[in-house]
């Protein structure tokens, strides 16, 4: 039986649009079936300085991102764009979680790499789209963001868990709807169905962050409030914005008290 750590491995190092993805279905559907096995000898894991990618996108700082509006075909084609490589990040640090953080409970894994599934149809569903546009992915300019803060969290699972699922990916959580809200008024229902169904698997996602960043809290005997909002200080200094998504927050393992302390952070922020 071939090891679940190399195949999170390969999936990382796979380096075009079409092959990470295709690996990531592919096995993410093997560990399903039982063809992968959580190898608990396995030495430790090799870094991991950037997962494979294409040539294209072009990677840049976030402020040399153009501002575009959805009011024109380029507009909304640069936006699917964006999220597009949201999605094709969020199987890095998918697999990346499974590959880097071992000694977990076998449940740890199931987590991720049915996220790293999710992330793969999202991307190829926001792909198609974009061609059916006449564009594909790496035809826009991105930032590296995401990776970035996988680099910085990588010596801490704890940290992982808290700051890419429950600060990342729950903004998606709260500027998807409003995104949606435009796309369907001006008539792109096409894009819309993408984003409805992209939001609904996403609250699982960020729940899964939440679930194993209190697990390691209680297995360092750490406060989990507390915590967060001291590595929100350390590493991610003025990334919350408000408004939340209150219900999808709530539905992804936040809480009422937890939820008014982070609007206070962000006011002052």
């Amino acid at each position: 039986m071939k090891s679940l750590f190399d195949a999170a491995r390969t999936c990382l190092d796979a380096a075009t649009a079409d092959a990470k993805p295709a690996l990531t279905l592919e096995l993410a559907d093997a560990f399903r079936r039982g063809a992968l096995a959580i190898d608990v000898d396995a030495p430790p894991p090799e870094p991991v300085r950037m997962p494979g990618r294409p040539a294209k996108p072009r990677l840049v700082h976030p402020r040399e991102l153009p501002r575009r509006g959805f009011g024109s075909d380029e507009g909304r084609a640069a936006f699917i764009h964006a999220v597009a490589h949201i999605e094709f990040n969020a199987m890095d640090l998918a697999w990346d979680a499974v590959y880097r953080f071992r000694g977990l409970p076998p449940a740890f894994y199931a987590d991720w790499v049915s996220v790293a599934f999710d992330e793969a149809r999202h991307f190829n569903l926001l792909r198609k789209r974009l061609q059916e546009m006449g564009r594909d992915y790496g035809d826009f300019d991105a930032h590296n963001g995401l990776w970035e803060m996988a680099e910085k969290t990588a010596h801490d699972g704890l940290a992982r868990m808290a700051l890419v699922p429950r600060v990342l990916e729950a903004r998606g959580l709260d500027v998807t709807p409003g995104m949606i809200v435009k796309l369907r008024a001006l008539g792109d229902h096409a894009t819309v169905e993408i984003l409805e169904t992209i939001l609904r698997e996403e609250v699982a996602h960020v729940a899964a962050g939440s679930r194993w960043y209190r697990w390691y809290c209680e297995r360092a005997g750490v406060e989990p409030r507390t915590r967060f909002r001291e590595l929100l200080r350390e590493y991610a200094s003025g990334v919350l914005h408000k408004p939340f998504n209150t219900e999808a927050r709530l539905e992804a393992g936040f809480d009422l008290e937890e939820l008014e302390s982070l609007l206070a952070e962000a006011d002052r922020a």
